[in-house]
C-alpha cells in the first residue's frame, strides 16, 4: 500500500461532539502532510456547523442515521452516491458499520483499526497498541501517519476552532448580552451520564461565589441541560445567564471565546472550550484525563485519582459519588 497520503480524503467521523473536537487534530496533521489535500467528513448532521469552523475540513457528508442505527440499505445507498470521489478512507470509529460506506464507494485505499471482523472492509488495516497510544487524540492522529511511524507528543496539534466575530456580535444583540465585566462560563452537563457531572450544587455555590466577585456567570448546554442552568439561577440568584437550549452549536463557539476562564465537566464543550484557546478548568469523576484531556496550555485539570476512578460508567457503580463530590468549590474558585 502507497504510504504517501491521498489527495482526496473521506474521513469517516466520531458521533460524540469531543471526539469530533479531537479529530481536528488528525485533520491538521493530514494538511501539514499533504497541503493539497482536499478533506471531508461523514458524520452525524448535528457536527456540520462544528466542522464548518475546521479549516481543514472542506465540506462535511450527513451521516443519514442516528446514533447507534444500522441502516445498511442507508449506507450502502450513500457509498454509492460517493463512488469515484476518494482516494483514501479514515475510518475513525472501529465499528463494523462505519466501515460500510467506505467499501462501497469503491474507495481504493481504506484505512483503520483493527477491530469487529472489518477484514475486507478496511484493507489498510493497523493494529491499535493501547499502551502505545493511551489517548483518543494519539489514536486519531496515529491513523493520518504512514504505517509503522513513530507518534510522538509533537506530533499531536492542537485543536483550534474558527471563531465568527459576525456571529458573536449577532448573538450579543439577540441575547442582550455584554462583554463589560469578565465572563465566566459554567457547563454542567456531560451527555454521557450523571458520573461525569460535577453535583449541580457545587455550580451553584461556585455561581454564587463567581458573581460576588463582581464577574459574569453564563452557563452553557443544550436542552436537556435547561434544568441544570435553572438549578444554578437558583441557587445563585437572577444575574446567571441560562443560555442552555437556547443557543445553536456555533453560537457556543464563539460565545465561550469571549469568556476569561470556563468551568466545565469532561465534555464536548470542554473540549470546545479549550479549541478556542481560553482559560479552563476541567472536572473529571468517572473519565480520566489520561484518555481524553483538554487539548490546552490554558487548561487545568481538576482529577482525584481515587481507587474507583476511573471506571468509565454512566452512573456510580457505587452510589456515592466521591470521585466529584470530594472535589470541593473552594478548590475550583482557587483555580478560576
Amino acid at each position: 500500500m502507497n504510504p504517501i497520503i491521498s489527495k482526496r480524503i473521506l474521513v469517516v467521523g466520531p458521533a460524540w461532539i469531543g471526539d469530533m473536537v479531537l479529530a481536528q487534530s488528525l485533520f491538521i496533521t493530514l494538511k501539514q502532510r499533504l497541503p493539497v489535500c482536499e478533506i471531508d467528513v461523514l458524520a452525524p448532521a448535528w457536527s456540520k456547523p462544528l466542522l464548518a469552523r475546521m479549516p481543514e475540513v472542506r465540506s462535511s457528508i450527513t451521516m443519514p442515521l442516528s446514533h447507534g442505527e444500522f441502516g445498511f440499505g442507508a449506507r450502502r445507498r450513500l457509498g454509492r452516491l460517493l463512488r469515484g470521489r476518494y482516494d483514501q478512507a479514515i475510518v475513525l470509529p472501529r465499528s463494523w458499520k462505519s466501515a460500510l460506506v467506505p467499501m462501497f464507494a469503491g474507495i481504493p485505499r481504506r484505512t483503520g483499526y483493527r477491530g469487529e471482523w472489518r477484514f475486507g472492509l478496511i484493507n489498510d488495516m493497523r493494529p491499535l497498541d493501547k499502551a502505545k497510544l493511551t489517548q483518543t487524540v494519539q489514536r486519531y492522529v496515529n491513523l493520518g501517519l504512514e504505517r509503522g511511524a513513530a507518534l510522538t507528543a509533537a506530533d499531536i496539534p492542537k485543536p483550534q476552532l474558527r471563531v465568527s466575530g459576525e456571529n458573536q456580535k449577532a448573538q450579543l444583540q439577540r441575547l442582550a448580552l455584554n462583554t463589560e465585566t469578565p465572563i465566566v462560563a459554567l457547563m454542567p452537563g456531560a451527555e454521557y451520564g450523571p458520573a461525569k457531572r460535577w453535583p449541580v450544587e457545587y455550580y451553584g455555590d461556585l455561581a454564587k461565589q463567581v458573581l460576588a466577585s463582581g464577574k459574569q456567570l453564563w452557563v452553557f448546554g443544550s436542552v436537556r441541560e435547561q434544568s441544570l442552568g435553572e438549578e444554578i439561577t437558583r441557587i445563585a440568584g437572577k444575574r446567571v445567564v441560562n443560555l442552555c437550549g437556547i443557543t445553536r452549536l456555533e453560537d457556543v463557539v464563539d460565545l465561550l471565546a469571549l469568556a476569561e476562564t470556563a468551568v466545565s465537566n469532561d465534555s464536548g464543550l470542554m473540549h470546545m472550550a479549550a479549541a478556542v484557546g481560553i482559560k479552563l478548568v476541567a472536572i473529571y469523576g468517572s473519565s480520566t484525563p489520561d484518555y481524553t484531556p483538554p487539548l490546552s496550555d490554558r487548561a487545568q485539570v481538576v482529577y482525584l485519582r481515587l481507587e474507583c476512578s476511573p471506571c468509565f460508567k454512566r452512573e456510580c457503580p457505587l452510589g456515592h459519588l466521591n470521585c466529584l463530590k470530594q472535589i470541593t468549590v473552594d478548590e475550583v474558585l482557587q483555580r478560576i
